[in-house]
């Protein structure tokens, strides 16, 4: 799936169309949190994954 200039520059132009220049930035920033939160998660399940094979390792 390469995305070249010319998609990047349509879809850019279908979004603001579609929603207009004033919510582009509230979109933004409720995606850059979505991102955050999704990254937080995964982070999380990975610390879990790394304590519960440690604590395996610890009592062999």
């Amino acid at each position: 799936m390469n995305l070249g200039t010319p998609e990047i520059i349509l879809i850019a132009l279908v979004v603001l169309l579609l929603f207009g220049g004033k919510k582009i930035p509230e979109l933004m920033k409720g995606l850059g949190k979505g991102v955050k939160s999704f990254k937080d998660g995964v982070k999380g399940l990975d610390d879990e994954v790394k304590e519960a094979t440690y604590d395996k390792n610890e009592t062999k």
